[in-house]
């Protein structure tokens, strides 16, 4: 894993990502020198001034188009026909981005003719690449071997880890530190080690984790030392959860870990970059929606009685409430016995458009007032209502830490797990709120934005 600004990303996916990156520009420029060539105007020393900005701006955008609809995501990079069918959208986005970008800015010399051969050719060359890709990730020379110092349960949950489809290591075993029953398979314990060195060696380790279920049995500390020494890497397992999964393990969390958490909740300068990037965000969705918030409101009105907009008290920052503005997607009369309650599937108190807005997200897109008047952020923990906020705080641990931020439109926790409608749901959620807090940056703030877009074309879990 690689961290960038906090944030983990897999090695092979900032690998795959830089080589796609230079056969979408590859592909640019073979377009350009193949029209030139039919023409009879070929020159090579002339092609890397005039054509090569043109290849980096048709690189860049087509780029960021598969960033934004997760194509660099393990569940979507391990399923070619998935690949394929994200590739196609990725590619039709980036083409409406970038006539627009071409109709502004004219002085941009890409041909018609140029796109019509560098699209095709990008697509054969970026479904070769996906191919390779699926046929060396699951060989285990890209794998880490790790050596888990524990049996108990934060070792069971490593061990689940490691069946999931192309993981990012090898599992190579587990040292018993006590004589307790192990929860992980008997075969792959280790007891009774006199060297934990010796058997990293052997066994060519990369790393270790340090996962036991209780701490107060004592850790080999001596042993793990000699480990670091001979440049094994040595890491705790609320870390290596969090790195492999996104998210954090509400189980394995203590107060200490919030407490000496270099991110936790950003700092004043952070907090003043965000709320730009708040503005900025907000204010241009705002201007690029005008057209779909007058028809949204319009839809509304014909189609049920009742306000176009419904205002909804939610807690904020520091569990202050707030007035939640969005487009309104129920009955008037949804609540009318006055009991709050979660969405359903097949909702009857829907609107006939409200299934639609809600879908597609469109239902959202009003809380840009909210985040422009400072209740809210762009990007956040969803925002939720007091009722379920005091039920919730009382059987999820550390639930109203997801309180130490703005809550946001979209989130990480929104990209990562479809529409919650109970305890475990919020639990769920939780777990990857407190990874975005702890983790936070205006870096995964971009990678969130950019998602979004996917989450609107692939909703998931939407009611």
């Amino acid at each position: 894993m690689i961290r960038l600004f906090g944030h983990y990303i897999q090695r092979t996916f900032v690998l795959l990502g830089l080589i796609e990156l230079l056969l979408l520009g590859f592909s640019m420029l073979a377009a350009q020198v193949l029209r030139l060539a039919i023409e009879g105007k070929f020159d090579l020393p002339a092609l890397g001034q005039n054509f090569l900005p043109e290849a980096l701006i048709y690189a860049g955008i087509f780029w960021l188009s598969m960033v934004s609809l997760g194509l660099y995501q393990r569940e979507t990079a391990n399923d070619l026909w998935m690949t394929f069918i994200r590739l196609l959208a990725s590619f039709a986005l980036g083409f409406v981005l970038l006539t627009i970008l071409i109709y502004v800015f004219r002085d941009i010399g890409i041909w018609r003719s140029a796109l019509a051969i560098a699209i095709p050719l990008s697509l054969l060359l970026l479904l070769a690449s996906r191919w390779i890709f699926l046929r060396i990730s699951h060989l285990d020379t890209f794998k880490r071997r790790i050596l888990v110092i524990g049996i108990g349960k934060n070792a069971a949950k490593i061990a689940e880890l490691a069946k999931r489809e192309t993981p990012s290591f090898i599992c190579v075993g587990f040292v018993a530190l006590t004589d307790i029953d192990p929860e992980v398979p008997e075969d792959q314990v280790y007891r009774g080690v006199n060297s934990i060195l010796d058997l990293a060696q052997n066994e060519k380790v990369d790393e270790i984790v340090v996962a036991p279920a209780d701490r107060r049995a004592g850790l080999p500390m001596r042993d793990l030392l000699n480990c670091k020494s001979a440049g094994i890497r040595i890491v705790e397992y609320a870390t290596f959860f969090e790195r492999e999964t996104g998210k954090v393990d509400l189980d394995a969390l203590h107060p200490s870990w919030l407490i000496f958490s270099e991110n936790f909740a950003a700092s004043r300068p952070q907090q003043v970059l965000k709320r730009i990037f708040d503005i900025t965000a907000s204010l241009l969705l705002l201007i690029f929606s005008l057209p779909v918030l007058i028809l949204t409101a319009i839809g509304i009105k014909l189609t049920s009685p009742g306000p176009v907009f419904y205002r909804q008290e939610r807690v904020g920052r520091d569990g202050k409430t707030f007035m939640l503005l969005k487009f309104r997607s129920m009955r008037t009369d949804a609540e009318s016995d006055g009991v709050p309650r979660w969405a359903a599937e097949k909702d009857s108190r829907i609107t006939p458009i409200g299934s639609f807005i809600r879908t597609t997200r469109i239902d959202e897109i009003p809380q840009i007032f909210n985040v422009l008047k400072g209740d809210m952020s762009f990007i956040g923990p969803r925002p939720e209502r007091p009722f379920f906020v005091e039920s919730l705080s009382m059987e999820i641990p550390y639930y109203t830490e997801r309180h130490q931020v703005k809550p946001g439109i979209s989130g990480w926790a929104q990209l990562n797990y479809p529409y919650g409608a109970s305890v475990a749901d919020a639990r769920e959620k939780l777990s990857y709120d407190l990874y975005y807090i702890k983790n936070y940056s205006i870096f995964l703030d971009l990678i969130v934005l950019m998602q979004t877009v996917r989450v609107v074309i692939w909703p998931q879990g939407v009611r």
